[in-house]
């Protein structure tokens, strides 16, 4: 199988951290070359995700401490090049953002099988390849090299995995950072047949983290806006309480075994409180502000355990894979946008007024 490859492609650049300002489209972007071990993919669809944003607004820089939507329209005042990505390293612009990548393998390197050419595949998007597979050290996908933000973009062959599937592109898409960071936060946690507390459950990770803590045989209490209760009913939730609620008052003390948390911000001290003795903490985000108060008390007299989870072991992508592939998960595609509209997708994203993922479709001639 042969596929017609352009010189140029049309995408978005991300040309400096700041506002949506910031996000051009260009329509002579050079079509990656690639290195022996990649291969090159037909972009069909990319979601959205918070680092989307958190990337473009320079929000991981240790200078910003206010919550994601503070800066998420226009960017923030003060930022600190040097240390606004997920890894610390300075962002090398232009960068095409877009973490998650669902396409179709059209070209290969020199050292991979030229079989793997009109494979449908899913893109890992915390990359280890990059990163010589050394420990606790990764690429995300769209920040320390392009993303899925364009016509075409390239990816290690070793974690660009086949998927066989009859969901939509835009479903497929929905799924690899938003279900990876998830399924990753429930691996490290061991979370298994407990009571689990998922914070910001209407988002991406949050409504991922809701199925994929009901297949583990968790019981799930989801944190949400009140307009959003329904939705995460309907996906598997057995309890939801309003994000503005007393949550001691309506969960009682000590009595959860672990808490997903997605938001931090002022609340957090009360998700230690709700623990079990022995219970587990949780993070891969802080949506409602990164800087929390903690009472070490609490952390040690009640023999608690703090996770926090960037890294992924080699095993959560491929079982991702493989929960798609038997139907033990589903989407929730909330909206589905041109890529053209990325600045107008993304101040729908800044909304949260949905539950679910955004999706981006790149137009091909």
């Amino acid at each position: 199988m042969t596929y017609t490859i352009p010189n140029q492609m049309n995408g978005i650049q991300l040309i400096a951290h700041g506002g949506t300002d910031q996000l051009l489209l260009k329509t002579a972007i050079n079509v990656p070359t690639l290195h022996a071990d990649e291969v090159l993919i037909k972009v069909a669809a990319a979601g959205i995700n918070n680092t989307d944003v958190n990337t473009r607004i320079g929000w991981y820089s240790k200078k910003v401490t206010s919550q994601t939507n503070s800066g998420g329209k226009e960017g923030f005042e003060t930022v600190d090049d040097d240390d606004a990505t997920w890894s610390g390293v300075p962002m090398m612009f232009p960068r095409i953002q877009g973490a998650d990548c669902c396409g179709i393998i059209v070209k290969t390197g020199a050292k991979i099988d030229p079989s793997r050419i009109g494979e449908r595949v899913l893109v890992k998007p915390i990359m280890r390849h990059y990163c010589d597979y050394r420990p606790y050290e990764c690429w995300t996908f769209g920040s320390e090299c392009d993303g899925a933000f364009a016509q075409y973009t390239k990816a290690p062959a070793a974690e660009t995995y086949t998927v066989n599937s009859d969901w939509s592109d835009s479903q497929l898409a929905s799924i690899p950072c938003a279900y990876s960071t998830a399924e990753n936060m429930l691996h490290r946690a061991k979370v298994g047949s407990e009571l689990v507390l998922i914070t910001g459950a209407s988002g991406g990770v949050g409504s991922a983290a809701v199925q994929l803590a009901k297949r583990r045989g968790a019981k799930v209490i989801a944190i949400a806006s009140a307009a959003k209760h329904q939705d995460l009913i309907t996906i598997g939730a057995d309890l939801v309480v309003d994000r503005n609620a007393d949550f001691i008052a309506e969960i009682g003390s000590n009595n959860i075994d672990v808490v997903i948390d997605l938001v931090a911000g002022n609340a957090w001290p009360s998700l230690l409180d709700v623990l079990k003795r022995g219970g587990r903490y949780v993070t891969a985000g802080a949506i409602g502000g990164p800087i929390v108060e903690l009472d070490v008390r609490t952390l040690y007299l009640k023999d608690l355990t703090l996770i926090g989870c960037t890294f992924q072991d080699d095993e959560v992508f491929p079982n991702l894979i493989s929960y798609i592939e038997q139907d033990e998960i589903k989407p929730v595609v909330a909206q589905i946008f041109p890529l053209t509209d990325i600045v107008a997708a993304q101040e729908v994203f800044l909304s949260k007024k949905f539950t679910g993922k955004l999706v981006l479709i790149p137009q091909h001639e």
